[in-house]
Parts: C-alpha cells; sequence; structure tokens
C-alpha cells in the first residue's frame, strides 16, 4: 500500500502591526510560511505511510502510541513507521484540561522531544510539524526501543479529546 500521490504539509502564519505616527501611520506587515510535498515512497521528499485519528482520554489518563508495529491505517493494515515527515496534534476547543504530548515511561519516540521532553496543548491550541523535502532523516522511529509517543490528561474530573495526522515513511 501506498500513498496515492504524496502528502502536503503546510504551515501559515501572519499579522500586521500598524501604528499612529505624528504625520500619519506605519505598517508592518509579518508572515511566516512554509509548505512541503512530498512524493510517494520512502526516499528523501517521500512518504508512504498516513495514520489519523480522534481520540479521548478519560480524566487523568494516558495512552502511549506505537508508532512502529500496533497502529492500523484506515484499510486495518498494520503501519510501521521508520521515520515521521508530518505531524500534527490538534486538542479539542471543548476540553477543560490540557493534553500533555512526550515523556512515555520507556521506549520514548526522543527524536523529538527527547527522553523527558513535553508539550503541552491548551485546549483549542496545535502544534504541527513538518521536514523539509531534501530531509532523508526526518525524525526516526526505532522499533521496540523508540517508538512510543505518549499522550495524556493533564488532570482529573474531565476526558480530552484530540486529533492526530502522521506522515512518514516505512524505510
Amino acid at each position: 500500500m501506498t500513498l496515492a500521490s504524496g502528502a502536503t504539509l503546510a504551515v501559515a502564519a501572519a499579522a500586521e502591526l500598524v501604528s499612529s505616527l505624528d504625520l500619519g501611520s506605519g505598517r508592518a506587515p509579518q508572515s511566516l510560511t512554509r509548505k512541503v510535498t512530498l512524493g510517494a515512497g520512502t526516499g528523501a521528499g517521500n512518504a508512504d505511510l498516513v495514520w489519523s485519528d480522534r481520540r479521548t482520554l478519560a480524566a487523568s489518563a494516558s495512552e502511549s502510541l506505537d508508532l512502529a508495529g500496533t497502529l492500523a491505517d484506515a484499510f486495518g493494515a498494520t503501519i510501521n513507521f521508520a521515520r515521521i515527515k508530518g505531524l500534527l496534534i490538534a486538542a479539542s476547543k471543548d476540553n477543560a484540561n490540557n493534553v500533555i504530548v512526550g515523556a512515555a515511561a520507556s521506549n520514548q519516540w526522543a527524536t523529538l522531544l527527547g527522553t523527558a521532553g513535553t508539550l503541552t496543548l491548551r485546549p483549542g491550541a496545535f502544534f504541527a510539524l513538518g521536514t523539509d523535502a531534501s530531509d532523508a532523516t526526518a525524525y526516526a522511529v526505532t522499533a521496540s526501543t523508540g517508538d512510543l509517543l505518549k499522550i495524556a490528561n493533564s488532570g482529573a474530573g474531565t476526558g480530552v479529546t484530540y486529533d492526530i495526522h502522521i506522515i512518514g515513511a516505512s524505510a
């Protein structure tokens, strides 16, 4: 199984500062945009795997997503990521608690956040990661020793919902 025509990863931020001056006004538009289109395959600039899901964690619960061996794609085939080339995690705006990403107890997927690093997504927040098409390494996944992405509910009382989308390569 392969991606039909590859994948596109894109993110953009734009804002404009405005200030009143003595004889007019000043404007300073600022923006940053990144986009990469990946072909179908496993080498630099390519991807052949995708996994996405909407997930809910009970109050104070956590889960460790095994990036190499237990996730199933939309057709039920087991996915074994060797490299992550794109990642999007979005916490529901309706959450009362935060979604915490990272710091699995063992076998951490450490190429992104290290072994103890975490990322806190407040209600409605999102995180996007993409690699350039020329990056042959991307974010490596090591089966059995470095393949667990922990996602946790930061508190008690209510569950949290999050969406996740991962694009990567099997080799």
